[in-house]
């Protein structure tokens, strides 16, 4: 039990024990409201001396299944299939996990994690309650090596209900800023530190996270894992009121009423007909410019796994050897044509080169290069930024690479006493190492070298010689002489409609 002063309200939450470290977990407590479908929440600061359950995880946001687990290799046997209760209007929630107060000094306010999860803007993946979203193994590791923190999690809106009417956009962003903005309000009654915040995201995550960042979110440093805008920049409103229109006018040849009407089973049904797979921003006033605003938070810390493109590889895999060499041709420069064609080994002729080609470029384009690209910029600011790259294989299934949302089972950890190996186990408490560092104001590792982690369960510091023999930096040569334009045009040549979390 826990009376909660700025919230008055006392929570109802749970306790448990990892590596013989207490814990504590206050889940779904609702942070904001959802008035109508595709209007803006209003956050909820009071609970008027309630008592509140906070031990069973809220509602997602309505979405089309997707199984978790497939991305991830989890091996059917283990993995954590949840019937995850769905509700459109109540599906607002946050979690907070805490060391107990006898591992921390009760005068002492700890520092603050907020994760924000991926699922290509469409999806949660992993939702909050998955086993692999657990922070457990993260706060008990931070108490036990004397760095405690605190771990907050939360669901938002995803699909066409965050994506919006073309009134109201974004509804995710904005969701997720009154989540933030919560913490910084009430996170001092769970023992947090409101001015030490870490801002945290994976893939779509990391979109979102990117995008706080470059519009003056209240938090001290920030995370982005395998994303940033450059994976998913906003689009022209124009754009995506097209996109809204044509939902609408197809929804109501199926069922006869419209998106802002239509029963939820019906709204997602007509998303996966539509094959609605991934959306993005719309470019809304306050997100124009954000390649020159990734300046407001000091410190930052980035970095990619080395097969990020295998969430598109079964669509790039259908593609002809020509297709992908004319997804590659510039219309009016031969001289740059030729220059991607062979940065990325991309041949008419030889169908096998030219899909690992492209699935390279699309790696590079859209999670590696822009690594670099936002170091750069924020070195030219004298902002700190520390790179890594994660090249640790699939715990569950080698020849799988260290592909996209790996990462995730290294951090969070949620079956190491049943298929990690040793180095791997060292591998993941090393990565949690270096997260909790920085959470805590700590250089995880010198700002002028970049931090490997992998391949076969080692980690360490690496220069750009390094580097290079990890990444493709010399077709990133490339990329930095390619007009933004050309490169965006490439990649949905490539990626468009082509992109699954069942890879």
């Amino acid at each position: 039990m826990l009376k909660h002063l700025t919230l008055n309200a006392t929570l109802q939450g749970i306790q448990s024990s990892h590596n013989n470290i207490p814990l504590q977990h206050y889940r779904g407590i609702r942070y904001a409201t959802i008035p109508g479908r595709f209007k803006k929440a209003t956050a909820i600061d009071t609970w008027d001396n309630a008592d509140i359950d906070c031990t069973r995880f809220g509602p997602n946001c309505p979405q089309n299944y997707v199984d978790v687990g497939y991305l991830l290799r989890i091996p059917e046997s283990q993995d954590d299939v949840l019937n995850i209760a769905q509700d459109e209007f109540d599906c607002l929630s946050i979690n907070v996990t805490t060391p107990l107060a006898e591992t921390t000094p009760p005068t002492t306010l700890l520092p603050v994690i907020v994760w924000i999860h991926g699922g290509s803007q469409v999806v949660s993946f992993p939702p909050p309650s998955h086993k692999v979203s657990d922070p457990s193994k993260i706060v008990s590791q931070s108490a036990a090596i004397g760095k405690p923190v605190i771990f907050v999690t939360f669901n938002y809106r995803l699909n066409i209900f965050a994506f919006g009417d073309g009134n109201e956009v974004n509804l995710a962003l904005k969701d997720q800023r009154l989540a933030i903005d919560w913490v910084t309000k009430h996170i001092a009654g769970f023992g947090g530190d409101k001015d030490n915040i870490t801002l945290c995201g994976e893939s779509a995550g990391a979109v979102y996270a990117h995008a706080h960042l470059c519009t003056s979110a209240p938090v001290k440093c920030g995370i982005l894992q395998s994303g940033s805008l450059y994976l998913s920049p906003p689009l022209p409103t124009t754009r995506g009121t097209a996109f809204i229109t044509s939902i609408d006018q197809q929804l109501r040849e199926r069922s006869g009423q419209g998106l802002k009407d239509a029963p939820v089973a019906d709204v997602l049904r007509q998303l996966a007909i539509s094959n609605v797979n991934t959306l993005y921003l719309q470019e809304e006033p306050q997100l124009k410019g954000w390649e020159d605003r990734l300046t407001d938070v000091p410190e930052l810390l980035i970095g990619d796994v080395e097969f990020e493109s295998v969430i598109w590889r079964a669509g790039v895999e259908s593609m002809t050897a020509s297709e992908i060499t004319a997804a590659f041709t510039h219309p009016k420069d031969p001289t740059l044509s030729q220059a991607l064609l062979q940065a990325y080994h991309i041949s008419p002729t030889r169908l096998a080169a030219s899909r690992a080609g492209a699935l390279d470029f699309l790696t590079d384009a859209r999670f590696a290069w822009p690594s670099r690209t936002i170091a750069n910029a924020r070195s030219a600011d004298a902002l700190k930024t520390f790179r890594y790259v994660f090249d640790q294989p699939s715990p569950f299934q080698a020849s799988a690479r260290a592909h996209h949302g790996v990462d995730l089972l290294y951090l969070f950890e949620a079956y190491s006493d049943t298929f990690l190996t040793e180095g791997q186990r060292i591998l993941g408490n090393v990565v949690r190492d270096k997260w909790i560092a920085f959470a805590n104001g700590e250089a995880p590792w010198n700002e002028s070298n970049c931090f490997a982690f992998g391949p076969f369960g080692l980690s360490a510091e690496i220069d750009n010689s390094g580097l290079g023999e990890r990444r493709r930096v010399k077709a990133w040569d490339v990329l930095e002489k390619t007009e933004p334009d050309e490169l965006v045009r490439i990649f949905f040549s490539l990626a468009g409609g082509r992109i699954s979390l069942l890879n």
